[in-house]
């Protein structure tokens, strides 16, 4: 929706018109999967397709929620702190306002409206959108005094601790930080973070919707969580590290007995493997081999498949297809897996024709059409009016 029929949504709602308008895109990640809780580096980018919101103030000492995009809606009285109440949307941008309230902010009853353009569950991070979206307008009208980076670590506690989703800093640090044409090469442990331009010359990024929508905290995201600790701390026994990123593949062979568990072992191995890829990565995006990022893209694909296992038909469909498309020169899941996006590097003049065969592809393989867009790196959180 564009800004004008969103303020007349709004006025229809609320019978006064919205005093600010913030807008946070969604993300992806280029390569470096299932890493950022294990103190790795990541690729992530923010895309042009994001969250909207548009706030005004009440003198009722109330947060009315309200969302283009869903049916639910809720009036919650202020109060001193919240708690997550049942699976809906809204407890996304409470879970921000009790992390405000914990830090001793001061604020007032707000009426809001969120409108997305992000498909739901499709690992393009549409719940991080609304976490910094909602932390930066919160922080912005009631002059919270944060940085960027300090509100993507508040929506990283928002996701952790309100919803009890055991993911890393990545998603929330790519929306919050996002800069047009690049690519940011994220420290996980550290948070140091450089921009990369992301230059690709006559190719475009696709994304490729699998239409299979995955709920993470359902999902057995936080089981690999839980895998990853345990083969750091098997690996601890002898090495001195406090990530898994921080071994070397090396390291790992030497010492991989210590795991003594053949799934937790291949959980690690990607793990490891997948670091050193991001690394890789940023050595062809600055010399501008882009045929090399490529086969990182495919082999960091083959990684989540056979080692992480959280791939899956859908997402298979898509990556084996591009392997026989001539003009692709890279492919591989994105966000968590267990459904969502795919992403591909694609000859721009061969567009229309790849997204026209992999729709057939998928169709005939899982037996409904995927979406299939080419994104643009857009910036970060911003204030619209």
């Amino acid at each position: 929706m564009i800004i004008d029929q969103l303020q007349k949504e709004f006025e229809k709602i609320y019978h006064k018109q919205a005093e600010r308008i913030f807008f946070c895109p969604g993300r992806v990640n280029l390569i470096g999967e299932h890493i950022d809780y294990n103190g790795g580096q990541v690729m992530p980018c923010a895309i042009s397709m994001g969250t909207t919101v548009l706030i005004a103030k009440n003198n009722d000492h109330v947060f009315r929620f309200r969302a283009v995009d869903f049916p639910e809606t809720s009036d919650i009285e202020l109060k001193d702190s919240y708690t997550k109440t049942g699976t809906e949307w809204f407890n996304y941008p409470l879970g921000v306002i009790h992390e405000f309230l914990k830090a001793g902010i001061k604020l007032e009853g707000l009426d809001f409206l969120f409108s997305g353009n992000l498909p739901i569950g499709s690992g393009l991070s549409s719940s991080a959108s609304i976490e910094v979206l909602t932390a930066f307008a919160l922080n912005d009208i009631f002059s919270g005094g944060m940085n960027n980076v300090e509100l993507a670590l508040l929506g990283k506690r928002v996701e952790n601790q309100f919803m009890g989703l055991n993911s890393g800093i990545m998603d929330q640090f790519a929306v919050a930080m996002g800069k047009e044409g690049n690519a940011i090469l994220l420290n996980c442990d550290t948070l140091d973070y450089e921009y990369l331009p992301f230059e690709i010359g006559d190719y475009v990024l696709a994304i490729i919707n699998t239409n299979k929508p995955r709920k993470l905290v359902e999902s057995k995201y936080n089981e690999r969580f839980a895998e990853c600790m345990t083969a750091k701390e098997k690996l601890q026994k002898k090495l001195n590290i406090n990530h898994l990123c921080e071994v070397s593949i090396d390291d790992f062979i030497k010492n991989k007995e210590l795991i003594n568990d053949p799934v937790v072992e291949n959980r690690a191995l990607h793990v490891i493997s997948e670091n050193e890829r991001v690394i890789k990565a940023r050595e062809a995006l600055t010399s501008g081999d882009i045929k090399t990022f490529g086969e990182l893209m495919y082999a960091s694909h083959q990684s989540l498949q056979d080692l992480y296992e959280v791939s899956g038909e859908e997402l298979d469909a898509i990556v084996e297809f591009c392997k026989t498309y001539k003009e692709c020169i890279g492919a591989r899941m994105t966000g968590a897996g267990f459904g969502g996006c795919a992403i591909a590097l694609v000859k721009k003049h061969s567009f229309d024709d790849f997204k026209e065969k992999v729709c057939r592809h998928y169709e005939d393989k899982i037996g409904y059409q995927p979406g299939v867009f080419s994104s643009v790196i857009a910036e970060g959180v911003r204030t619209i009016v």
